[in-house]
Order: structure tokens, then sequence, then C-alpha cells
């Protein structure tokens, strides 16, 4: 709920949902209410190994999350992007994409998309988590009132992603804790809350880029949560690979698997590509605004492959890859070196194919 000392907001009005008739996946909706009913975890791991296996986003209910609290996050971050831009991206407020920094804000319309003038339309602003470590990186005092309720929102996401790492241990026949302690909230890593914004684009712009408002990609870190809304216009490369939009899930969180524990789990869980897409006729005309908590590895956690019964068994891996003589690549180095990799050029361009390395870790830039 608001603080009762919180300044007032222009209350965001969830959009109708499209009436155009989309090519949807078929994604599974997991009611985490069970979690902790006697076998609730069993049962829901085996729900979520089949989500996993078929598309590799699913969603989730029951998170004790209320339709009042999410529609709260969602008008503080209208408001944000309300203000005059010369207030947004002070300089001191700025994240550094071509550093791999990925704290503060993203202004639009600054990059070209694929050789074109047509320019980049998400506008965005990352906040980090409520930890001592992390208090320099840049927030704007814009929040300062709302620091409470958005440090509470922020600290229940990662739980709900915790319950979800439990069931990913689960499947992977490891201790139940195995990914939830490498996410713990009070250690530094890159985690981050963000309110983003997509700016309409006119269609002509819009055809010179064959639609896209996000360029097909995987996510960096470990785990995605986005607040599910009605502008439909996600869609994912399903495995055999055709797009597919994602419906919305009302009351629900659309989740999907990052990089992180694609490498974890040598490939078994599987970091879905994905983009977004111009909206159908009857949602194009309004701000597309999102709210996403992305899960990202501890700082100082090694991203190596988990000694996992089951992926021995399936022969994914192997006595010697999990001895430690390996180079180690930790959360933050990942991160940071995938973020510059994405960000650092003036021209999102297509680079479908391409091969994204660090260390012993290798995933295809799907760019496209």
């Amino acid at each position: 709920m608001p603080s009762a000392i919180s300044p007032e907001l222009p209350k965001w009005k969830r959009p109708a949902k499209t009436s155009v008739a989309l090519d949807w996946a078929d994604i599974s909706v997991i009611d985490l209410s069970t979690f902790d009913e006697p076998g609730g975890k069993e049962k829901l791991a085996e729900e979520l190994r089949h989500a996993v296996q078929t598309t590799g986003f699913f969603s989730v209910t029951g998170t004790g999350f209320t339709d009042e609290e999410v529609t709260r996050q969602y008008s503080i971050g209208q408001a944000y992007f309300n203000r005059p831009l010369e207030e947004k991206a002070k300089p001191e407020l700025r994240c550094d994409f071509g550093k791999g920094n990925y704290f503060g804000y993203r202004a639009a319309n600054e990059k070209r998309i694929q050789g074109t003038e047509v320019l980049d339309n998400i506008e965005s602003v990352n906040i980090p988590k409520f930890i001592p470590q992390l208090a320099s990186e840049p927030r704007d005092s814009f929040f300062d009132p709302y620091l409470s309720e958005i440090e509470e929102f922020s600290r229940r996401s990662l739980a709900i992603a915790s319950k979800i790492f439990t069931l990913f241990a689960l499947i992977l026949e490891l201790p139940p804790d195995y990914f939830s302690s490498r996410h713990a909230y009070e250690s530094k890593s890159e985690d981050h809350l963000r309110y983003m914004l997509y700016h309409p684009r006119p269609e002509e712009q819009d055809a010179l880029v064959q639609n896209t408002w996000s360029r097909a990609h995987t996510d960096f870190g470990s785990l995605t949560l986005l607040w599910s809304q009605n502008v439909a216009g996600l869609q994912i490369k399903t495995f055999d690979g055709t797009w597919k939009y994602i419906p919305p899930v009302d009351g629900g969180i659309i989740c999907n698997v990052g990089d992180a524990l694609q490498f974890w789990s040598k490939g078994y869980l599987k970091s879905t590509i994905h983009r977004v897409v111009r909206p159908p006729p009857d949602q194009v005309d309004g701000d597309r605004l999102g709210l996403f908590y992305f899960v990202r590895p501890g700082d100082n956690v090694d991203i190596a492959p988990a000694p996992s019964p089951l992926l021995r068994r399936l022969g994914l891996i192997t006595d010697a890859e999990l001895q430690n003589d390996r180079p180690k690549v930790t959360g933050l180095q990942y991160v940071r070196e995938r973020v510059k990799n994405y960000h650092d050029h003036t021209d999102y361009a297509d680079r479908k194919g391409q091969k994204f390395r660090v260390g012993d870790l290798e995933i295809e830039d799907e760019a496209a």
C-alpha cells in the first residue's frame, strides 16, 4: 500500500486489451500461492519445467502483490516520465551504457536503428537495490517522497524471484537455496527496478525498421520480471523459429530466463530470444509503459556450471567442467561486458548470428 505521507499522483489507467486477433504464445501460468503447501514446491517445479521447455516464458500469479500496489508503481513511473527532459537527463543522473553501467536514466531518440534515420524510442530509468553498497549510485530526487514504497516493492520483487529460483534448483536437483543464495538482496549486484516507456513512432518510420521497437535479444542477467500490462508488442521467438505475442495475464508477472541461468544449467534452462514490435492499430497511439525487475547475479558470484545430478545424467556437464581451475567469470564481469557489447555504439545494427563471449561463456547476439 502507498505510504500515508507519500504525495498523491495522477493514477495510471491500465490500457484496454487489444481486439485484434494476434498469434498468441501459449505460456504457462504458475500460481505461487501454493508454494508453501505440502508438496507445493515439487508440483510447481514440474509446472515450471514444462514452461521452460516449451516457450521459456511463463507467468506467475499468487504473488501477494495487489492491483493497487502495482498500479501505484505504474503511477510513479508515469509521473516520472511526464517531467521535462532537462530534469531527467541531468549528467549526474544518466547511466553510461558505453561503460557497462546500468543504473540511472536513459533518454530516447539518441541512437539510430539498423542504419536508418529512425531513432530509438525507449526511455527508461533503473533504480538499484536499496543497500548501503549502492547508495552512491544515481537516483533522481523525484523519487525521494516514494522511496519507502519503492524499496518495499523492490525487496518483494526479489522475494518472488527467490521462490522461482528455488523451483529451478529443485528441477536441477540442487540444494533449494543454490540459486537464491547467489542473488541475495543484501549482496551487491546489478539488480534494478525499471520504469520504461516506449514512445509511439509514425507508421512510415516503423516500416523502415520492420516495426521493431526493441530488437531481438536475450536478457543479460538471471531472471526478468515484467508486471503484465495490456499493450501488445512483446514477442518471443519460439523454439521452432516463429514469433508469437506474449498475452497479458490479469494479476500476473511475466517471467523469463536470462543468460546467467542458461550458463549455470548448460542450456537446460534457455534464455529465450524476445523483442518488442509496434502495437496493433487499436493500441498504437499511446505510450507503452512497463514495470520490470531485472535480477542479476551477485557481483562476485561465479557463473560456472552447476553440479546438477540431472545435468550429469543428461550428459550436459562432466567432472572436468566442474573443476575449479577454469577462469572465473563473475556476475559483475559478465553483465558489464554484455551491456557494453549491446550499447557501446551509435547504431542498433543487425548483428544476427554474431557471438558474444566472456571467458568460456558464449551466447549468440540475436539482434535482428
